[in-house]
């Protein structure tokens, strides 16, 4: 049986927009009917798809207001689409979608039996969580939801003890697209990005502060390869203060800014190491993309990567801000260009046995039929 199901993201370059775009696409190809709220369309959304309806939510300018109301656009938004028969609303990011789902919930009344599906993907939980400004009305958001979700059983354990929560937390694992993000049957053009012969360093983020992309700057100084590039996609606050080190350390000819991407496998595959020296991570999903793509990962041991990243076995793990371990790993793998190929390997089929996107769907729509077969929580 199909559902009608309404999903609200951030449209940002970063883990929670592209899983939740990614998961609407599939369960549209799987013949449910998607409304996906944002306020601007989902970097990962083409500008049509089969099945999914966009609801572009407006905020008009008001000058009484210091800051656009977005949250209540968007629960008025949502309260239109419910009243239209929508089965499920999974809002990803608690703040502010699980009250805004709460709220239109409420404007639709008692006959209204969509039911709240939230999942958490970290900073909602680890930064904005432990605000007292927001931890209360963020456990409330929980507490009215039908179903919680975390991408991490790391994420689960933080949001159990940050809100003293004891209510039931699905853990289903952020996912990837293994046909599509995966090792090319020929070697790509690498001759784009790098001298020929240069090994490929690549880093992919939203650039906020906790991801330290800075750090790879520090990494790739310290390797002992000076033809190496270190290649940079995304888009963020921090970018344009790493081109500014990169000018001062003299690094500007050996990184490659490449801006967001619609399509990163690409490069990805033309890449031999992926680096990630952030100091957060609920899940790591630009790391499962890289390793999804057949590359060994040097990342932090924080959060959910260890989840993910298998040390010694698909990459190394080391402690925040240590770049000279870093470096000596990334190192270690470009000196050795059959251990990179054996962990890359290794890297590929752990991303297809764990984390695979019909394993990830299956998963979902078993919780979306759970809390339809419940009873409604109706306050």
């Amino acid at each position: 049986m199909s559902l009608r199901i309404g999903i609200a993201c951030y449209p940002t370059y970063g883990g929670s927009g592209v899983l939740a775009t990614e998961l609407g696409l599939a369960l549209a190809d799987s013949g449910h009917r998607i409304d996906l709220f944002s306020y601007a369309r989902p970097q990962r959304l083409s500008a049509f798809h089969e099945g999914i309806e966009f609801h572009n939510v407006t905020v008009s300018s008001y000058p009484l207001f210091q800051y656009p109301p977005y949250d209540l656009a968007l629960a008025s938004s949502m309260r239109s689409v419910m009243e239209q028969g929508l089965d499920i609303l999974h809002v990803h990011y608690a703040v502010p979608h699980a009250l805004c789902a709460y709220l239109a919930r409420r404007m639709a009344g008692p006959e209204c039996a969509t039911r709240i599906v939230t999942t958490l993907h970290g900073t909602d939980i680890t930064i904005l969580g432990r605000d007292p400004s927001y931890r209360e009305v963020i456990r409330f958001g929980l507490e009215q939801s039908d179903a919680v979700i975390s991408v991490s059983e790391w994420l689960a354990e933080e949001t159990r003890t940050v809100f003293d929560y004891d209510g039931p937390i699905d853990v289903v694992p952020n996912f990837v697209d293994t046909e599509r993000f995966s090792p090319p049957p020929t070697p790509c053009d690498r001759n784009k990005l790098a001298p020929e012969g240069a090994p490929l360093i690549v880093h992919m983020s939203n650039f906020r502060l906790l991801k330290r992309a800075h750090e790879t700057l520090d990494v790739l100084d310290r390797i002992d390869h000076p033809d190496a590039v270190l290649v940079l996609a995304g888009d963020g606050p921090e970018l344009s203060p790493i081109r500014d080190e990169a000018t001062r350390r003299g690094l500007c000819d050996r990184v490659r800014f490449l801006g967001e991407i619609a399509e990163v496998t690409p490069i990805l595959t033309c890449c031999d190491v992926a680096l990630f020296p952030s100091e957060s991570e609920s899940f790591g999903l630009a790391a499962l993309e890289a390793m999804s793509c057949g590359l060994p990962v040097v990342a932090t041991r924080v959060g959910g990567v260890p989840e993910v990243v298998i040390e010694g076995e698909t990459g190394y793990l080391h402690e925040v801000g240590d770049t000279a371990a870093m470096a000596r790993s990334v190192q270690k793998l470009l000196a050795d260009p059959e251990l990179c190929a054996a962990m890359g390997q290794r890297a590929a089929a752990r991303a297809r046995e764990c984390f695979s996107l019909k394993s990830s769907l299956e998963q979902h729509e078993a919780i979306y039929r759970r809390v339809l077969a419940a009873p409604i929580r109706h306050p």
